[in-house]
C-alpha cells in the first residue's frame, strides 16, 4: 500500500511539473507571436512593451541594435516587414529565462530595397514582473 501511494505521488508530481512547464512554454510561444505581429505591423507600443529595456538585437549581418534603434527601424519604415513566417520553433524554459530557436522567412524592404530573407534565430526571453520580455536576439543566415 505504501509503495502504491508513493508511486502515485511521484506520478502526480511529475505530471504537475510537466503541465507547469508546458504552460510556461505556451506563454513564451505567445510572446514570440506577439513580437512577430508587432514587427509586421510596426506597432510601436507593442514593440516597446514586449522588449526588455536592455535589449540586444543582433542581425544576421552582424549589426547590433539596442531597444530604441530596433523599435525606430520598424516604426520609421527603414525596416518594413511585408510578412514573416516562423517555423521549426522550439522553446526551453529554465526558471525566469527562456530560449527560443526557430527559422524565419520573410519579405522585407530594408532602406527601400526589397529582400526575401531566410534566417535561423535564437531569442532569449526573461520573465520580468510576470511578463516575458525579449532580452536578446541573434539571427544567422541559413
Amino acid at each position: 500500500m505504501k509503495q502504491t501511494l508513493s508511486l502515485l505521488l511521484i506520478v502526480l508530481f511529475v505530471s504537475v511539473a510537466a503541465q507547469a512547464q508546458s504552460k510556461q512554454e505556451k506563454e513564451v510561444a505567445d510572446a514570440v507571436e506577439t513580437l512577430r505581429t508587432a514587427m509586421v505591423d510596426a506597432d510601436e507600443a507593442a514593440l516597446k512593451n514586449i522588449t526588455a529595456d536592455v535589449l540586444s538585437y543582433g542581425h544576421s549581418s552582424g549589426k547590433i541594435e539596442d531597444k530604441n534603434a530596433f523599435v525606430e527601424a520598424l516604426v520609421s519604415g527603414t525596416s518594413d516587414f511585408k510578412n514573416m513566417n516562423l517555423t521549426e520553433q522550439s522553446v526551453t524554459v529554465a526558471d525566469n529565462t527562456a530560449l527560443v530557436r526557430h527559422k524565419l522567412s520573410a519579405d522585407v524592404v530594408d532602406s527601400g530595397k526589397p529582400n526575401s530573407i531566410n534566417l535561423g534565430v535564437l531569442l532569449v526571453w526573461q520573465k520580468q514582473q510576470g511578463k516575458w520580455k525579449l532580452l536578446a536576439r541573434q539571427a544567422f543566415k541559413l
